[in-house]
């Protein structure tokens, strides 16, 4: 028989119009629950609201940095992205934060990484657009970066949008994330 597990999908925004102090609360309130019941939570990478209902200027998490803060209030959870923009950051930079997370953690983080998708984030923050057979490639090649850095000292790698040259990644995530 499947063991079939749970996980919460945290809000990244409020969805009520609360102000940052107030969501906070709300999260942490309901993260006080959640942690009883689910065995995971996971946490939206987005730097603006992707609801057209909401306005742009309304409080909004990051996933990484949030992770890192929920993971060290709530012990017994794990914690994923769902899912990172590879395009977001730096693939070299992303290994790292990853690979510090599932450290910190005692390997309870869960790398969940896209694509990306919203192109008024990408104008919003002058990062560019390109068409969706480059974002594709350009996610293979973040995986594929990534896993050179998480198995292998020094590190090197070569692809058509990212490179490295004896890098490192220490310490190296163990177990890796799933």
């Amino acid at each position: 028989m499947t063991n079939l597990r749970f996980g919460w999908h945290l809000h990244s925004f409020p969805v009520d119009g609360a102000n940052a102090t107030d969501f906070l609360a709300q999260n942490l309130h309901m993260l006080d629950y959640v942690q009883h019941h689910f065995e995971s939570v996971w946490v939206d990478d987005h730097v603006m609201p992707w609801a057209q209902w909401q306005s742009n200027d309304t409080p909004y998490v990051e996933c990484m940095t949030t992770i890192a803060n929920l993971a060290g209030r709530y012990p017994t959870l794990k914690f994923g992205s769902s899912v990172l923009c590879q395009s977001y950051r730096n693939p070299g930079l992303l290994a790292k934060m990853a690979a510090n997370l599932q450290w910190m953690t005692g390997g309870r983080f869960i790398f969940g990484i896209g694509a990306g998708w919203m192109i008024e984030e990408y104008q919003a923050y002058n990062w560019a657009y390109p068409k969706p057979s480059v974002r594709i490639a350009q996610l293979e090649e973040t995986v594929e970066l990534v896993r050179t850095l998480w198995t292998q000292a020094p590190a090197s790698y070569e692809g058509q949008y990212y490179r490295i040259e004896n890098a490192y990644c220490e310490p190296r995530p163990d177990p890796m994330p799933p």
